[in-house]
This record gives C-alpha cells, structure tokens and sequence, in this order.
C-alpha cells in the first residue's frame, strides 16, 4: 500500500486489487468515514493538520456517502456491471486485499480507516517538517522471519491447493455419480508434495530461492554460522550503499565483522552471541493491562473533540500497539517509564517493549510485543549503580541462579532498537566511576558480545585492520577439525577430519561458550616472521618438513559413493553385480579386478580414478535400445560406479542398506590421506592467509640459541600494510603460555595487559618483544637481526592443492562444438582466452596462434562449392560432396577451418542470413 502526496496537495492510495490511484478521501468514505469532520479527526486532533486535508476533501466533494465511494471504486473492476455488482466488488476487494493484516470481515473496515488515517497523519507531519522521514535501516523497523513464519506461509499455500484439489476430486466424484468416499476424494500427498519440494529446493512462496539450505558441516563453527545467518530479500546486483553500511542499531544485534566479501556484502548478516529474537504474544492481554496506565482511547478522544469541535488531546502524546494507534495519554515519558517498571516486575511479559519518541511537535510511545525483533540484554542500572549484585554473580557460578532468573527479577532486561533510544548505556564499569554516571540508565553485559560466533574466535580482534577480522570471520568457516564426534558412522557426501586438533593457547573466552574447545580447527605453531630462501615471498610460507613428518597439520578427507538397483516398469531392474564383458560400455577388466564376487569392493582396499567401487548393470533406457540391440542378457549396459577423475584413497568403509522403496542402496566411503605439501592453503586467526611455498628439512630451518627450529616461516612484509598487531600479539602471548603452562585471555576489550605478559616473559629470561638470536641451519652462522619467534594457532583450510591441480594433454570434447571440455571434474583443456591470443599476436607467432586455436582445439575438415561459396553436403550413397545451390555441377574444395566456425554459420543459415565463403587455393613455394 502506498500513499502519496501531490504538489496540489491532494493525497491518493494506491493498493493491489484496484488499478490506478484512489483518492483518500473517497477510500476512508468506503471505510464508513462518511464526513469530512470524521475524516479530519480520524488523521489528526491538530487543527494545523486537519488544514491540510481540505484539498483532498474538496477532491471527493462529489462522493459523500459510503456506497457513493464503494460504486466508485468498483466502477474500476467491475466495468459495465450493475451498481449492486459494483458495490459487492468493491467491498470484497477491501475487505481481502487492503490492509489484510487487520482482519477480513466487514467489522473491521473501522481499524483499516483509522490506520489508513494514521498514514496520512504521518505523511502531513512529515509534510511540516514536525518529524523525520522513517529510516529504513533502523533496526526497530526491521522484522525477522525466522523458520516457523516461513513453514507457515508454505503450509498455508499447500493447504490452499490441498483445498482446491479436494473440491475438484469431490465435484468429480458428485458428477459420475458414485459412493460418496472421503478415503476416495482426499490426495495427501498435494500437501505432502508441496512441502517436500520447497524444503529440497529452497523455493518458497512469492519467488523467494534459497530459503532452506543444506547445512554446512565444513567444521563446527561453519555449523554454528549458518544457523545464526540473516539473509536480506534486497537485491544484490544493486548497489544500496545504505543498506550494506553498519548501522547505530546493528550493535549488539549484529556482527560488525561477519559478512561475505564481494556482491552479498552487508546483506548476508550474522547474529550477534546475545541476541534473543521475540516469538510474539499476544497483544490483547497487554492492551488491556496498559489501558489502565491512563490511556485515553481513540474512540473515546474523537468522540469528545467532535462534541466539542475541538481537542484537548491534541499536544498529547500517541500512544502506538505493534503499529496500531489505540489512544493518547498526557505524559508520554511517564507512561513508558511505567510499562518499563511493571514489565521489571513481571506483572505483564518481557517481551514487550516501549520506547517514547519526541519530535518537533509529534510525540509517540510505540509499544511492540510482535515476532522477529532482535533484542538484545542490558544490566539495569539504578541512580548510576548496577542492580546485579556480587552475591549474584557468585550464586551464576554455582549454578544455583540462570540468566533466565535474572531477567524475572528485573536485574537484566531485553531491549529491542526502538526502546534502546530511551536508554543511555554505560560500555564497561569504569564508566560508572565518572562524573555524571548517575546518567547511565543501562551497563553492557559483555563488550565482546557484540560479535557473532565466527569473530568471537579472533584473539585481539581490537588490534586488527577491520577487513582482516571480516576475512578471518571466513576462513574460520573452511578450517578443518573435527566436524562431528561421530564422523565415523556419518555418511556425509564429503568430509575433512584433522588428525590432532588442538585448543588454542591463546584463547577468548567466547570459545568454551562456543563450544570451539570441544571442536577446535588448527594446531598451535612455532612461527618465526623473516625472509628466508626467498621462497616465503607474497603470502608464501616456509614450512619445516619434519613437522609434516611428524603429523603437523594432517587431515583424512573422505568422499562417499553410493548407488541404487532401481526397479523399472516391465520387470526391468539395475543388477549390483560384476559386470561381463558383454554388456555395452564394459570399461576392462583392469577396472573392475577390486570388486569382490557380488559386485562391490572390499574396506581398506587401495582405490585410484577410474576404477570401479561398485559394479552395476542396468536394462536399456529407451525402446530404441531394444530395437537395436534385441532382446537378451547382452543389452545391459554398465553403469558402475567408479572413483572421480583425480582421486585417490582407500576404501574406510562400505554400508549395505536399503531405500524407503525397498531398493538396495549401497555406499562407499573413501578416505585419503592429506599430508601438508607445497600449495596448500593455510591461515592464522587474522585474516593472514597464504600457501606452502617451500618444505625444508628440519636440519637447513633457522634456530634458536634453545634449539627450537620453526615449524612455519611468514614473511614480515605481511604486516605493514595489513596492520594485523593482533597476530604480534598472539605471538608474544603464545610464547608466554608455552613457558608458563597456562592459556593467555586474548578476549577483545577485556584482554589480559600486554605489560603483563611481556613480564612474563622477562621473568622467563627472554626478550619482552620476542625476538631471539636464530642461526642458519644451513651454514651455522648467526644471523643478521634478532628474529621475532612465538606461538600462533594455524588452520588449514580446505583448499587443499591435490583437489585443484589439473593437467591435460588430449582428452573428451564437447558433443556440440567439437571443443575442449571445461573444467577438472570432465577432465577439460586449459583455456586459452582472448588475452593469451593477443600476446601470440604481439609476438607475431602465426604458426602457435594457428597450433593452439585450431590444431589443438576444434579442427575441421569443410568442403565449399567455389562457385557460389556455400558449404556442401554429404551424399553417403555416391560418396561425394554436393552443393546446395549447384548440385552435381558444384566445384567443391575441402576447406580446414574451426568446428565452431562452421557452426556459427550453421547458425546463420537456421536465421535465413547466407553467408558465402571465398575459396582460392593455397599455393606453396
């Protein structure tokens, strides 16, 4: 619905069921405001307001009553019909399709005039200048739908055509006159089916994609990302600066660092750690208990200023349920203090909120007790002092008191965006102690909860570039650990599993709370930051070989294969067995030599690509099959499962089963064994990201004067720019809490001081800025500057190099243009594009140009008549080429051109353009 204001100052609604745009007035006299003075008084109680209705009276002077303006608005729908016809649409129209959120029955035609009003209110005070334009951004504008609003707008359209199907079965069933049978008329499965098909696709109600997604089991926190995501319906091909960009109310409710790089930036959100998003309640109960609180109501203030024919109301504040004006009261401020105070008690929900907004001449108390705010918890302060006591926190650590309980004694309060602009909050408790702390209505429960779950994880997140944390809020999500505790049983299409995870020596204390602990993803590492071989250089890493040999950093990475035997119409069926060298597409018995007799490979057998883990016949597909073939056992054909090009592994485990239909299932897990080697991507907990560059032994790495030799060499140009002092800092504290046996707390704002642990470090003996005399492996010789060597926690990512690398000499083409295939997994070329051409051309190379685009790629044999240039046809039966145009009498020549040239002019003929070719012979010396 939308209401405009014009330059004439006329207002017009413009809603979906009728075309065009309807004046204001004619629509509220539709509603049953009759006259003008209803109409007045339903916008506002201010003269100066009401003033600015007369050009939208004036404009519907011709429409006074009701059924006046409901023939007008059905004259828009029901052209040419009958007055009473008219009428009957129009009603209908405004009854279902204008402001269906307020009821569709003819009783509430009065709440619609009266929101209608409000709009119009708004608009004019706006007009004025008395208030600012609404802000989209505004968190307490915005509504999340969480899953039971979605399974609820899906469950209402599958029963809309349950319904539908059903009245269609039973008229069928009425009309050939038999057995009236519910058994026979009701189809579950259109309900069923509609379900089904959106949860498996993601495509939902009103051409919403992607509303359910897999879940991402990359590693435990990816898990917990995902379930914490909040996806905007705004459109990511434009650019909407505003929408993107972190916004006042985004803090505590959003993570400021966790949003993807690139199109989906600041769309793709995640919940902050304490976020609590309402379910709801029901607002009759709070409407009656706040109309005790001194509310005038709507009725009853129109009622009295149009006996009066004017209002006292008017400067009085607007009292506004979940969008909905239900009256005034005098001391707005007030009032909202009282709510605040008997909701403290617990005499009415928590979840109600209430915020007291002035403007210049406007002043509102919203009350929301609806779904889908984020809220967010406070400590209530009282004349500048906390309401939670010592004794409190005490009997949380005990157990003997929940967060819950705080929140029932009034000691804690959820807050949503609208009421958090009643509240001045203190960030930490050395605020209170200030001048003016009387001031503070709100303390912060914890800074560090304004994270999500991702950038929780960042030690010394504070002292980070802001886009390093963004990037490490990423790569914490492909880190590889241990996914699941019963990864063994999981038959997950794939997996990787970290041999030794470890739990970080420098910790925050979002991680037990996380459950990272329990689910780490990386190891703690020597890392000494030089330049060394010159192999370390852009983001490389040097790591110690016999680290790897060791185990450092291994991961399993499992891949599962699985098959049916389906059942076809006709007795036909796929057969799990070994395949014979009869049947059509018998690949060898070189591939099948691993199958055991009934068709499927043994656990812990050595697999490579191409060879079969399971064997499978299946019957012809299509009748032309048959046909060619004939009947007989020899017309299977093999449809084996075989590991994917590229890959390697031992079989773990195979699992025999069958399918909801009854059908045998089979499925084979391999696993491969991924030892770090030069390529494989890793990265520290600050977005410093890079690949293996070089593997040196242990005995030619750098070492300290201890004799402690780096397992990973980062190169120093890595932090001028980037300014990532939080991976310095972890280095000093990693070392700190190696050689005093206890974990370092690198929480952001609430860190243990660096002076601290550079004193521990002292009193260890070693340099407080982390650097140690190292000497070259290779020559034994000191070297040049003292070396910055600590403890990082490393992660690998799943970007493992064994599963990119790809290589091609010949291999398959595509069917339709004789080229190349794309990509590793169909074995394809490597493409040599437009800026590669141009370089052969800059170097004048005609002879590579002409090896590499058309000898190499798509090259054809064409014969072209020279007489008129056209591309000639095959006659099989003389074994000769004709023209098209000239027939027998055609001079045809073979001509070497690109298949997918020959194609084009296809192309062209099938659009009746004739391209001719201009044939000469090509003479040699």
């Amino acid at each position: 619905i939308m209401l405009d204001l014009h330059k004439d100052g006329t207002m017009s609604v413009s809603f979906g069921g009728i075309p065009g745009k309807v004046p204001f007035a004619v629509l509220m006299r539709a509603l049953g405001f009759e006259s003008d003075r209803d109409i007045a008084y339903a916008v506002s109680l201010h003269p100066e307001v009401q003033n600015h209705l007369l050009p939208s009276l004036e404009v519907a002077k011709e429409i006074m009553t009701t059924e006046d303006a409901l023939d007008y608005l059905g004259g828009r729908v029901a052209i040419g019909q009958t007055r009473e016809v008219r009428i009957e649409r129009a009603e209908q129209i405004i009854d279902k399709y204008f402001l269906p959120h307020l009821g569709s029955s003819k009783a509430n035609r009065k709440d619609k005039g009266y929101f209608l009003a409000q709009m119009a209110s708004m608009v004019l005070e706006l007009y004025l200048g008395w208030r600012e334009p609404d802000d989209r951004d505004h968190y307490g504008n915005k509504r999340l739908k969480l899953a039971g609003d979605l399974l609820a707008t899906l469950y209402r359209s599958a029963l809309k055509s349950f319904v539908k199907d059903l009245k269609y079965q039973a008229e069928k069933s009425l009309a050939r006159n038999r057995r009236f049978k519910i058994s026979g008329i009701v189809r579950p499965d259109v309900l069923t089916e509609k379900l089904r098909h959106s949860l498996a696709t993601g495509a939902w109600v009103g051409g919403k994609t992607g509303v359910s997604q897999l879940l991402d089991r990359t590693n435990w926190m990816s898990m917990l990302s995902h379930l914490r995501r909040v996806v905007s319906p705004l459109s990511r091909s434009q650019p909407l600066f505003k929408a993107r960009d972190l916004h006042g109310t985004q803090w505590g409710r959003m993570c400021p660092f966790e949003t993807p790089e690139g199109p989906n930036c600041g769309l793709v959100k995640s919940l902050s750690l304490l976020t609590y998003i309402t379910v709801g309640i029901d607002e009759k109960k709070v409407k009656q208990t706040i109309m005790k609180l001194g509310i005038i109501s709507l009725d009853d203030a129109i009622k009295e200023s149009l006996e009066r024919g004017e209002s006292k109301y008017a400067d009085w504040s607007k009292v506004i349920l979940n969008g909905k004006l239900i009256g005034f009261v005098q001391d707005g401020e007030k009032f909202a203090k009282s709510i605040r105070q008997i909701r403290r008690k617990g005499e009415i929900h928590h979840e109600v909120n209430v915020a007291y907004l002035q403007h210049d001449n406007v002043k509102e108390v919203y009350v929301n007790t609806d779904a889908g705010r984020i809220r967010r918890p406070l400590i209530i302060l009282r004349n500048g002092k906390p309401l939670i006591t010592k004794k409190d926190i005490d009997q949380l650590k005990k157990g003997e008191k929940s967060f819950s309980d705080l929140v029932k004694e009034g000691k804690i309060e959820y807050i949503d965006a609208d009421e958090e602009e009643n509240t001045y909050i203190a960030l930490n408790v050395s605020d209170l102690l200030k001048e003016g702390a009387e001031e503070f209505t709100h303390l912060e429960v914890w800074v560090p909860g304004i994270f999500g779950t991702s950038a929780s994880t960042i030690p010394y997140a504070d002292h980070n570039q802001s886009p390093r944390n963004t990037y490490q809020s990423a790569m914490v999500k492909q880190a590889l650990g241990l996914y699941s505790a019963n990864f063994t049983m999981r038959t997950d299409s794939r997996a990787h599993v970290l041999h030794q995870p470890e739990k970080p020596l420098v910790q925050t204390n979002a991680l037990d709370v996380i459950g990272y602990n329990n689910r780490p993803a990386g190891q703690n590492a020597v890392v000494a930051i030089m330049s060394f071989t010159g192999y370390n250089i852009e983001d490389a890493l040097i790591f110690n070989k016999s680290s790897t040999e060791r185990g450092f950093l291994r991961s399993t990475f499992f891949r599962l294969y699985s098959t049916e035997e389906k059942k076809y119409p006709g007795g036909q069926e796929d057969k799990i067995e070994v395949p014979e060298s009869g049947v059509k597409g018998y690949r060898g018995i070189e591939i099948y030599r691993k199958l055991d007799s009934d068709g499927i490979i043994s656990p812990e057998v050595e697999v490579k690509d191409g060879e079969a883990l399971i064997g499978k016949t299946s019957p012809p597909r299509f009748l032309e099959e048959f046909r060619e073939y004939g009947f007989g056992a020899n017309v299977r054909k093999d449809t084996s499962v075989t590991i994917r090009y590229g890959e390697k592994g031992v079989v773990d485990s195979v699992f025999i089963t069958e399918t909801q239909e009854g059908d045998k299932l089979v499925k084979v897990r391999v696993r491969d064994y991924r030892i770090p080697e030069i390529g494989d991507k890793f990265a520290s907990r600050h977005g410093q990201k890079g690949v293996i560059g070089l593997l040196i032994p242990q005995y030619d790495m750098p070492y300290t004067e201890d004799g402690v030799v780096p397992d990973i060499i980062i190169n120093p140009h890595a932090f001028p720019s980037r300014m990532t002092l939080g991976q310095l800092l972890e280095t000093l504290a990693g070392k700190t809490a190696a050689l005093t046996g206890k974990l370092v707390n690198a929480t952001p704002f609430s860190k243990e001081p660096i002076e601290e642990i550079k004193l521990r470090l002292l009193n260890k003996g070693y340099s407080p800025d982390g650097r140690e005399v190292m000497y070259d492996g290779r020559t034994g010789e000191v070297l040049g500057k003292p070396i910055m060597i600590g403890i990082v926690y490393y992660q690998r990512l799943h970007h493992l190099v064994s599963d990119k690398f790809h290589a091609r000499a010949r291999g398959p083409v595509q069917l339709l243009t004789r080229q190349p295939t794309e990509g590793r997994a169909r074995e394809g070329g490597l493409r040599f594009g437009e800026m590669e051409r141009d370089v052969l051309i800059g170097h004048g190379t005609a002879m590579l140009l002409r090896e590499r685009l058309l000898e190499s790629s798509d090259k054809t044999t064409v014969y072209v008549c020279n007489k008129c240039g056209h591309i000639g046809w095959y006659d099989r039966n003389r074994n000769t080429y004709v023209c098209p145009v000239h027939g027998d009498k055609g001079d045809m020549h073979p001509v070497e051109m690109a298949y997918g040239f020959k194609l084009l002019l296809q192309e062209m003929m099938s659009m009746g353009i004739m391209p001719r070719l201009k044939v000469s012979d090509f003479i040699g010396e």
